[in-house]
């Protein structure tokens, strides 16, 4: 009674892990995002797929979850794959994996590429501290309020975007962040057309306006600390406090965002409360 998340390659074969092989030779059930890219991966691996074989795409994800928690009720294991990269990470798998958290259905991974990880470590940018966004925005109006939401985030930041709205996307960031804030667009990643592009926002929007094709996923460049009078930083804590946050919560927020020592707007706090 196993739930197994298993990651595929990108877009290289050989990137596929001996272990891949071995749990898709032995599931009872294989879900796939797409049975035929499964059965293709299957061939190249020279794995027979002895199992059951599900289609497990977005539009069906939730329609199908009766039918494998059944399966794993029943004692089987069940794999799931996706077209490429890590199951639910912006791919279908979340739901299901949720489903047999709520069952206490044991649940394990296949570890193995990823484009999200793949991206940051070839962009040049920082990787020590990052957050993934899945696919930006599709709407003018939502993509606009992530943007600004983007303005003060001092983490390097990894999204997703489809080639056609790649160009606009960035045309947009740089509006709103500045075209000089540094990025790197990362186009079909291990496959033989692999490209990554590295600029600032408003070089790279006008490179994507030519066209581009692809996989792809954008790396960009953290906002820097702003630099704020420490009295200001704790003016601004003691606000949130008063309208009902806790301090240590208000405190760490708005430290990070300053990029200012925690402890040390938190002790100013309490230095500040004392003298009153």
């Amino acid at each position: 009674m196993t739930l197994v998340l298993a990651a595929t390659p990108l877009g290289d074969s050989r990137d596929a892990s001996p272990r891949l092989a071995q749990v898709l030779g032995e599931a009872d059930v294989v879900a796939a995002e797409d049975t035929r890219r499964l059965r293709a991966l299957a061939t190249t691996l020279g794995v027979t797929l002895r199992g059951r074989i599900v289609s497990f795409y977005e539009d069906v994800e939730s329609a199908r979850l009766p039918t494998l928690l059944e399966a794993l009720r029943a004692g089987q294991t069940v794999v799931l794959v996706t077209d490429a990269g890590m199951p639910s990470v912006s791919d279908p798998g979340y739901r299901l994996v949720a489903a047999c958290v709520a069952e206490d259905v044991r649940v394990t991974c296949v570890p193995g590429p990823s484009a999200v990880t793949t991206a940051l470590a070839v962009s040049g940018l920082p990787p020590d501290r990052f957050c993934f966004d899945g696919f930006a925005p599709r709407k003018p109006g939502e993509r606009a309020r992530w943007l600004r939401e983007l303005a003060e985030q001092t983490r390097t930041v990894v999204f997703f975007e489809s080639p056609h709205r790649l160009a606009t996307t960035l045309s947009e960031a740089a509006e709103v962040l500045g075209a000089q804030r540094r990025a790197a667009v990362c186009r079909e990643l291990t496959k033989p057309y692999e490209e990554v592009r590295r600029g600032g926002l408003g070089e790279l929007a006008e490179w994507a306006r030519q066209g581009v094709r692809g996989e792809i996923t954008v790396v960009l460049e953290g906002a820097k600390p702003r630099s704020a009078d420490l009295a200001e930083l704790v003016a601004e804590v003691q606000a949130r406090v008063a309208a009902g946050e806790r301090l240590k919560s208000a405190s760490a927020e708005v430290a990070q965002a300053a990029g200012v020592s925690r402890k040390q707007l938190y002790d100013a706090v309490l230095r500040e409360r004392d003298a009153e």
